[in-house]
């Protein structure tokens, strides 16, 4: 997805190459094609066009250094820009300092939840948490067993109930057994659906009122595209979630474990 859009912009760029100053004319020919660049990756029309003439005011704004081409000051402004676009800080899980924090995983089928769920547990194992992971989707064949994998391969410990069929009950008696145990995080793995549904939105609400998470996150697959934001805003509808997740963002995962670079 990267490299695809790393071309086009590339190639948008080029139209600033030889160049010896910024005009009207020629900064005016680039923007449309970054913006078309974007609106090809799936971008909002109204967050490019937004970007694009962000960039394109500031570029006109700006004399050429000397030694520096248009093109290089273009790249520089757009990076500054992307930069603030997609947030200057980052957020750290708001977790207790003492007693068991909760993090209730959110999002469609196939998004990535349990992979994602995988690899938050070896972060926080990393920083000396003792983690318990809850695997509630007990609709998707093997998705119990798929956490329990990672819970081995990993070192941690997964609560599963495979003959039990109501995820609220899973997930309250999970939580109750990781405060009574003394560990500091539990990481609940919920189901997902094909698409949003009445049936999936009732039961992750139930859940997320029963166990009282300290953080809500919704797991979606960086590929989906414009419809991710829809899908955001139901979510966010029913939970009120504190953070969202952008899984595959270098493609599809792999079948190997978890390592901690791996980790967003």
């Amino acid at each position: 997805m990267f490299d695809k859009l790393s071309d086009r912009l590339e190639q948008a760029m080029r139209t600033l190459k030889g160049q010896g100053r910024i005009t009207e004319n020629n900064v005016s020919e680039t923007m449309k094609e970054i913006r078309r660049a974007l609106l090809d990756a799936d971008v909002s029309y109204k967050i490019a066009k937004e970007f694009t003439e962000e960039v394109k005011a500031k570029a006109m704004g700006q004399d050429v250094i000397r030694h520096v081409s248009p093109g290089q000051l273009l790249v520089k402004i757009m990076n500054e820009e992307l930069t603030r676009l997609m947030g200057q800080q980052s957020s750290p899980l708001m977790l207790k300092p003492n007693g068991t924090s909760v993090v209730l995983m959110a999002g469609l089928q196939g998004s990535g939840k349990t992979t994602f769920t995988g690899k938050l547990a070896l972060m926080l194992k990393s920083q000396g948490k003792k983690v318990m992971m809850v695997a509630c989707d007990v609709y998707r064949p093997a998705a119990i067993d798929q956490l329990r994998i990672l819970g081995e391969q990993i070192g941690v410990p997964v609560h599963s109930e495979p003959d039990e069929k109501n995820p609220v009950s899973i997930a309250t008696r999970a939580v109750k057994q990781a405060k009574t145990e003394g560990y500091s995080v539990v990481l609940v793995d919920t189901a997902g659906r094909l698409a949003v549904d009445e049936a999936m939105m009732n039961e992750i609400a139930e859940i997320h009122r029963n166990v009282l998470p300290d953080q809500t996150l919704f797991v979606v697959d960086a590929m989906t595209g414009q419809d991710a934001v829809n899908t955001a805003a139901a979510f966010n509808q029913r939970l009120n979630f504190d953070g969202v997740v952008l899984t595959k963002m270098d493609g599809m995962p792999a079948a190997a474990p978890p390592s901690p670079s791996a980790i967003p």
